[in-house]
């Protein structure tokens, strides 16, 4: 099991996580907002602005304060020789 860091101590399972996005395009807006309706809105974000958008393979959205491309570097470390 792999947990990936998202940002003031919340961790989620890489394993699960099928796409991480930047919430600024309107059909990712309309996502959170139709998960937010059905509770499938997992807010890690404690108050700061939500900088990218974590889907799980569960439909549940996870808001994180980090950028997609930090959160991607967390998923995939590099192998240091």
């Amino acid at each position: 099991m792999h947990l990936v860091n998202i940002g003031y101590g919340n961790m989620v399972h890489a394993e699960r996580v099928v796409t991480v996005v930047a919430p600024e395009a309107a059909p990712i807006r309309r996502m959170i907002s139709d998960a937010r309706d059905r509770g499938h809105v997992i807010d890690a974000t404690c108050g700061h602005k939500t900088k990218a958008v974590l889907v799980m393979d569960s439909d549940h959205l996870v808001l994180s304060p980090l950028m997609p491309e930090t959160i991607a570097g967390r998923m995939n470390p590099r192998k240091e020789n």
